[in-house]
C-alpha cells in the first residue's frame, strides 16, 4: 500500500512539499511572530544616532568579514572573551553581525575594555598598537564626516528613537568617532562579573622578588599588557598610565599595595571602585581574571615591582 505513492511522482512531490511547508511553519514561522521568542535584556538600550552611524561604517568597511560578534558557550571562548552571548543582546541588531570567521578577535565584549584613545590609534594604525596585527589601516575615517541625513533615514527605518539635536550634531562628527562609539557599546548590556573581588586590597604578593615568577610575569606582560603600557612599562601619555611612575599610576601617591595591582589586572576597570581610584570607574582596563590564574597574576605584579625597583 505504502509503495503505491512512489509510483505517482507528482502526488508524491506535492505531499513532500506540503509536509516540508507545514514543518517549516510550525518550527520557524510561528515562533518568529511570538513576542516571547524575541527577548530583550533589561539593560539593553537602542542605538544612538552616532552608534548607528558607526555600525553602518562597520558594515561598509567589511569589519564583519574578519571579526565575529558572538561568544559561544564554550569554556575556551568564555575564558578568552567573557560571558557567552545572550539572544536578548541583539534585539536592536538589524541585520545581526555575528560573523563566521575570526581573522581578528571576537568583539562581542569589546565595549569599555579600552579607552577611546586606544581605538582611535588602533583604527589609524593597527600595527602601532598590536605589532603582529594584519588588520588594514583606516586613517581616512578621521577626516570623513558622518552623513547625518542617511543616519536619520536609517534610524527612522529601524524605528529607533532620536532627536533633531542628535541628528544636527552628527554633521560635526567624523566617521572614526562614530565607529569608536559603536565599538564601545558592544556587549555593555551584560554586566561584567568581578572575578577577583575576594582579594584584599592590602594583600602582599607572595611571589615578590622570586626570579622564576618575575620571568614568567614578564612573558605574560609582553603577551597581554605591553600593547597598551608598552615594553618599558611607561605607557602612552594621555591614554595609558605608566606602571613605573607612582605619581601617575592610579592617580595615587605614594604607590598602592600589591593587592590593588592584583585587582586591576583581575577585574580591570571594574576594580577602580574597590581600590578607590579617582575618575570614571567604567572604562579603560581589560579584565584578565578569566584568562590568568592567581599565580600568573601575582607573577605579573612581581615583574612590575621588579621594574619599579630599577633606577
Amino acid at each position: 500500500m505504502a509503495g503505491q505513492i512512489y509510483r505517482k511522482p507528482i502526488a508524491f512531490t506535492v505531499m513532500v512539499v506540503l509536509a516540508v511547508l507545514a514543518g517549516s511553519i510550525v518550527m520557524m514561522a510561528y515562533p518568529m511572530i511570538r513576542p516571547d521568542m524575541h527577548p530583550k535584556l533589561e539593560g539593553l538600550k537602542p542605538f544612538t544616532p552616532l552608534q548607528l552611524a558607526g555600525r553602518d561604517i562597520y558594515q561598509r568597511e567589511g569589519c564583519v568579514n574578519c571579526h565575529t560578534q558572538t561568544v559561544r558557550p564554550l569554556k575556551s571562548e568564555v575564558m578568552r572573551y567573557g560571558d557567552y552571548s545572550k539572544a536578548g543582546e541583539f534585539y536592536y541588531d538589524h541585520p545581526f553581525l555575528w560573523g563566521s570567521k575570526r581573522t581578528g578577535p571576537d568583539l562581542a565584549r569589546e565595549g569599555g575594555k579600552r579607552p577611546d584613545a586606544w581605538h582611535v590609534a588602533h583604527f589609524k594604525n593597527p600595527q602601532e598598537m598590536v605589532p603582529r596585527s594584519n588588520m588594514p589601516r583606516y586613517p581616512w575615517l578621521a577626516e570623513a564626516k558622518v552623513d547625518a541625513d542617511a543616519t536619520r533615514q536609517h534610524m527612522t527605518a529601524l524605528g529607533l528613537p532620536f532627536t533633531a539635536e542628535q541628528i544636527g550634531e552628527l554633521g560635526q562628527k567624523t566617521e572614526l568617532a562614530a565607529l569608536v562609539s559603536y565599538v564601545q557599546v558592544l556587549g555593555t548590556a551584560v554586566p561584567r562579573s568581578q572575578v577577583g573581588a575576594a582579594m584584599s586590597v592590602d594583600a602582599v604578593d607572595p611571589l615578590l622578588g622570586k626570579p622564576e615568577a618575575i620571568s614568567a610575569g614578564q612573558k605574560i606582560y609582553v603577551d597581554n599588557c605591553a600593547v597598551c603600557h608598552q615594553d618599558d612599562l611607561k605607557g602612552m601619555p594621555g591614554a595609558f598610565p605608566s606602571l613605573v611612575a607612582h605619581d601617575e599610576f592610579l592617580d595615587q601617591h605614594p604607590d598602592l599595595p600589591d593587592g590593588a595591582y592584583y585587582l586591576m589586572i583581575s577585574d580591570g576597570s571594574e576594580a577602580k571602585a574597590i581600590i578607590g581610584r579617582k575618575g570614571d570607574p567604567g572604562g579603560g582596563m581589560s579584565a584578565f581574571g578569566n584568562q590568568l590564574s592567581k599565580d600568573e597574576i601575582w607573577s605579573v605584579v612581581a615583574y612590575i615591582r621588579s621594574k619599579q625597583g630599577q633606577k
